[in-house]
Parts: structure tokens; sequence; C-alpha cells
């Protein structure tokens, strides 16, 4: 009963000519499919057309495509006047607005004019596949195609099966991604699918940092960007997609599970969207826009203060070993003692922990003692934090000694898990969990989040980079000093920390 995505004689049908009904008409008609696309404004349908003829033009300009293929490319797309005219359709992919009732009218009308078999498939990115299917008399012929924004230059599409859905469905839409050039993922119907939800952990956990006072968005992005290697912050990202669109994917989410403390919105970022500080679509969100560039503050340089002595803790040997290595390039004058001297900086290097609670539990000078966060490597930025009591010629001196070879130091408030601990911990812990509840295959799971969101890893080989135990560590010392279940390891992370498994390992099936 399986499509074949192969044929020649391929239809598939898309209703609504926005962006992303255009960008999949755009990519399916190069894929040598025939497609008539509707949309209930009729000049919509034929500037779609229009808009994908100069987009395949524009290949050809570049040399990415031939004229003659991008003339039979835009000749296979057909602009049609009234949904009869998806009765040959082999699939019918709908994108219009993101609201349940609508969709769920629409496949209603769609099943009175296709064939038996016709896939109808939507490409909602918030609501339930389950849902939608619910309106139809055939559900198990209902499933979700997720593409992502802009169709042509993202490669993934998240095949979504809902509860009644066939599985001749998933494997057909998976085979129709294939045909069309993306990498497909097969998906559970579950808030968020894997990409939207997979992003909680990177957005906002930023955001907490923010309300907490820790660090400013700037800060934030340099750290990310620089220290851990994202190619866009937080906050850029937020900006660039529209807090308007973030917060309320933020909201949904967090509301269809129930008020899971892991996806817990911001209200500070409430208020900037009642402010509509939406972000570069008008000019100002967290940065000002001018011509589309943001206006970043400029950073402090490294003052020219020196410390008269260093002290460094061996607690944490890997850290010690990362600061040691470095102390030695920039000749910090080093005690060697088992403890500081009165006048030394001490310098520690916590994994989850904040500087408070590590200068008291190793009995250091709290107004003397910086901590240093060595997990991402101390090559391309340093971020130091310290005790609220902390004497600020200490300050300045570790910020001069640190700073002294170039390297951009960034000093944050005292926080669990600096910036970049907490942030990396959250994405790998959502990612772990998504994993625990059968979302998707460990996997695809990281093969949606590189391709979707162009994170360095995946979550799970992001976890596996750091070491499962080390992230167990962060989260659980993260969890002691908040309280919060928001930081409660997933059960997928803890028991592949503790027996030193890959966090890709699955689950063993029985039967």
């Amino acid at each position: 009963m399986a499509l074949d995505a192969t044929r020649a004689d391929l239809v598939v049908g898309i209703v609504g000519a926005g962006a992303m009904g255009r960008g999949i008409a755009q990519i399916a008609a190069t894929a040598g499919i025939r497609v008539p696309l509707y949309d209930v404004r009729q000049e919509t349908t034929g500037e779609a057309a229009a808009f994908v003829k100069k987009k395949l033009w524009r290949a050809v300009e570049k040399g990415r495509m031939d004229e003659a293929a991008a003339k039979e490319a835009w000749n296979r797309i057909e602009p049609v006047g009234a949904l009869q005219a998806f009765a040959p359709c082999h699939v019918v992919i709908e994108s219009i607005v993101e609201d349940l009732e609508v969709k769920q009218n629409l496949f209603r009308r769609l099943e009175e004019i296709v064939e038996r078999n016709c896939i109808l498939a939507t490409n909602t990115s918030s609501l339930s596949v389950t849902a939608i299917a619910s309106a139809c008399r055939r559900a198990g012929r209902v499933g979700g195609m997720h593409f992502f924004s802009p169709v042509p230059s993202v490669w993934l599409v998240e095949v979504v099966s809902g509860m009644l859905t066939e599985p001749w469905v998933g494997e057909s839409l998976s085979g129709l991604a294939g045909r069309m050039g993306r990498h497909p993922v097969m998906v559970a119907d579950t808030p968020g699918f894997i990409v939207n939800h997979a992003d909680r952990g990177y957005s906002t956990e930023a955001l907490r940092i923010v309300d907490e006072g820790v660090a400013s968005f700037a800060d934030v992005d340099r750290i990310m960007c620089d220290a851990v290697g994202f190619r866009m912050g937080p906050f850029q990202v937020f900006d660039l997609i529209g807090l308007d669109v973030s917060q309320l994917a933020t909201e949904s989410i967090y509301h269809q599970y129930f008020e899971e403390p892991r996806y817990r919105p911001s209200p500070f970022a409430r208020n900037r969207m009642a402010a509509e500080l939406f972000g570069r679509k008008t000019g100002q969100g967290f940065y000002r826009y001018e011509d589309a560039t943001a206006d970043m503050p400029a950073e402090a340089p490294a003052p020219e203060a020196r410390p008269a002595s260093v002290w460094l803790s061996p607690a944490e040997p890997g850290g010690h070993a990362i600061l040691s290595k470095l102390l030695a390039t920039l000749d910090a004058p080093l005690e060697s003692g088992d403890r500081p001297s009165a006048q030394a900086l001490c310098l520690v290097t916590p994994l989850g922990d904040d500087a408070t609670t590590t200068a008291l539990a190793q009995a250091l000078d709290p107004k003397r003692t910086v901590a240093v966060d060595t997990l991402f490597g101390l090559g391309r930025r340093r971020t130091l934090m310290a005790p609220p009591v902390i004497d600020p010629e200490c300050i300045a001196a570790a910020r001069g000694l640190l700073g002294s070879d170039g390297v951009p130091v960034t000093m944050i408030n005292d926080s669990p898990g600096f910036v970049a601990q907490r942030i990396v911990a959250m994405i790998v812990n959502v990612g772990c969990d998504m994993a625990q509840q059968r979302i998707a295959s460990p996997q695809d799971i990281d093969l949606a989040v590189k391709l979707g969101l162009a994170y360095p890893h995946g979550p799970l080989t992001f976890g596996d980079e750091l070491g499962a135990a080390r992230v167990f560590d962060i989260l659980a010392a993260m969890q002691r000093f908040y309280g919060d279940p928001r930081y409660r390891p997933s059960p997928w992370l803890t028991r592949r920390a503790k027996l030193g498994a890959t966090l890709l390992t699955p689950e063993y099936q029985a039967g």
C-alpha cells in the first residue's frame, strides 16, 4: 500500500502558497514532481509561482542549475483555483494558518475530493497531527511532514506519525522527502516534535540566566559563540526568528506538556513581546538593528592589573590541568603550597556549582576567590565569576591576568554552572528526555538538531563529547542549589552516566 515516491507520474498537491508552501512547491517541482498549488487568495498563488520562477532563474545564474531543468521545474507548478483540482493527487500537503479548526475543516473537504489512498500531510509546526487527523473518516492516512524555513535551504523534514497514522504513510512520506533531496527523520506526535522541542534547552535557559541578572544578552551570546562554537547566540536567534514567534512556541510547548518545569517560559520575554520588541522585523529586539546589523555593545578591554600571587585549586582535576597550562603560558606567579597564602588570588574551576558554594566548600576566602569555566577550553573566550563579597582588586587582577594574551574575558555574576555549562547541560538533558520518551531514535534526534538548528553537535553527541557523568554532575549541582525540578537529570542520562555508556546507546528491546 506504500506510495512509490520514485514514480515518474507522481502528483503532490500543496494547499497554501505562503513562504512555506511555495518553498515546498519549489523543491518538489525541482525533484520532477507535478505540483498543483492552491491558496484561498488566488493572487497569492500567482505571486508564489512568480517567486519560485525567480528563485529557479537565480539558481541558473549562479550555476547551480541548468536553464532547461529550471524551465521544466517551473512548468510542473500548476496554480489552481479550486480544491477539486487535487483529485488526481497521490499526496496533498497543507501549509496554511496554524489553527486546528481551520486545518481540520480543510482535511474534511479534501477527503471528499481525493482518492482513497491519497495521503493527507500537514506541515504544522506546533499542532497535534493526531488532533488534525481526528476530523477525518480515515485518520490512518494522515501524517505530518514538517519542513523548515527557508525550505530550499534546510535539508531536514520531520515525518510525524499520529496515534492512528498507519505505518505505510510514514514510510511513504519519508520516501517523498528523500526524493525532494531532504533528510527525513521519523518522529512521534509530541509537542514541538524534535527540533522545536530540543531548542527549549538553548532558549529558555538563556532567558533564565538573564532573568537572574547573571549576564547580559551580549555576554551570553558571546560566550555561546566563542567558547562553545554556536553560529549564533540565543538572543541573536530570538531576534532573527522574532520573539513573537519563539515566545509563543515556548508557551505552547510548556502548556502542552502540562507545565513541565524544563520548558518554563520567561515572564521577562513575555513583557518584551508585549512591547513588540520582536527583533530584526521591528528594528529592535534584544539588540537594535541598522541595515540588519545588530548594534552589539563593545567589550571593555582587560585591565592592566596583575595579582601578586596565584593559588590554583586542585579540587577539580580536569579544570586544574587546563587552567594550569594556561597560567604557565601567562607567566602567572603561581604558589605551590597545599593552601593559599593570605594575599593570593584563589582560582577555582567548578562544575555546576557557583563560586560562593565552591569557595566555602574548599574553605577558601570568598573575598579572594574567582571561578573560571574550563569545560569548553580557554582558547577563544574565558568566563569568570566570583562571590558577591569579592574584593574588587581581585577581580581586576584576575581579569588582567587571564586577558593578558588578548583572549577576551567575560565577567558574569555568580551562578551555578556559569553560562555555557548550564545552557549546554540543559540542551543535553532535554535531548536525553526526548530519547527516553521515544519521540525519535537517538541518532535521529541528533541529526534533526544538527540540520534544523545548526548546533555544533546534536544533544546526545554533545553530552558524549563532554562526558555524560560531567553533564549529570552539572545538573545535579544546579538542582541542589535551586531546588527546582527543572534541572533534574533525565533517566536516560542518569543510567548512561552511571554505566559509562554513550548517550546514543538505545534501550534494550524486550521480545
